[in-house]
């Protein structure tokens, strides 16, 4: 539905990027990513352009008293965003138009969606940006980012950016841990389940457990899964965790070898 809205809208849907980065982060935290040759280096040209659902890995969401991902959170999930680079900024408005349209199109009414934020800019390094953030009722969903090079402001593109996982628990309404883990949400702590999510999106992209680097973000995430529960196996909560991330791109390696692989490191 999501690709059908944003083709309405004449963005095309552009190939994942690799989640192994190894730039500036070790692995794909953002599709805003894609924009770094012409945002950071003032390079006319993009990795990516149009509408992209990129899976990612990020360890900065909220938790709550007790170390717990807050519902809305997860450290794996699907960014969906336009990433486009524009010429003025009365492409921005249009992207923003569009984006409600796209919504609407999914089933959500224009008059509970709220745009809110500061014109003033901020300064990263060599990237200077506004930022708006959009929610749906009392839910905050994502924001879009009007962004240009430090150096070379004409270097200028939009990031429009939401969780595919958010935008169906604002759409649905369900409990956070029944739409994301299903059938698993009542048998298994939210935090194996997280964990056991991310390690198979890793190993799946041939990410394998290691001492330092992008590997070892993997074996970081595979020592989260409580062993006692995975003392009969996690070829189950593997399986499903591979059918969801194979829907946006074939993985590397076989989800019997994912299975494999966590066991054998919860083991050593």
């Amino acid at each position: 539905m999501l690709k059908a809205g944003f083709a309405a809208q004449g963005v095309p849907q552009a190939a994942c990027l690799p989640l192994r980065w190894g730039r500036e982060t070790e692995l794909m935290i953002s599709a805003v990513q894609a924009l770094d040759p012409l945002l950071k280096d003032g390079r006319p040209l993009t990795y990516r352009s149009g509408f992209l659902p990129q899976p990612v890995v990020r360890f900065t969401g909220r938790r709550d008293a007790s170390g717990d991902l807050q519902a809305g959170f997860l450290t794996s999930f699907v960014n969906v965003s336009q990433v486009q680079p524009i010429q003025c900024l009365d492409e921005f408005g249009t992207i923003l138009d569009g984006w409600l349209s796209v919504l609407s199109s999914l089933g959500f009414h224009a008059r509970h969606i709220s745009v809110h934020g500061k014109l003033l800019a901020w300064h990263r390094r060599q990237v200077v940006g506004i930022t708006l953030r959009f929610d749906h009722l009392d839910l905050p969903l994502g924001d879009i980012v009007l962004l240009w090079n430090a150096d070379n402001p004409e270097r200028m593109a939009v990031d429009l950016g939401t969780g595919l996982e958010r935008l169906a628990w604002a759409l649905t309404r369900l409990e956070w841990v029944d739409l994301v883990f299903g059938r698993f949400a009542t048998h298994v702590p939210p935090a194996t389940l997280d964990a056991v999510r991310t390690a198979t999106l890793l190993l799946a992209h041939g990410v394998s457990p290691a001492a330092r680097g992008a590997g070892g973000i993997t074996r970081r995430v595979i020592g989260a899964i409580d062993p006692a529960v995975a003392r009969l196996g996690v070829s189950s909560l593997v399986r499903a965790s591979y059918r969801y991330w194979r829907l946006f791109g074939e993985p590397n390696v076989p989800w019997p070898a994912v299975a494999m692989a966590i066991e054998e490191e919860l083991d050593s």
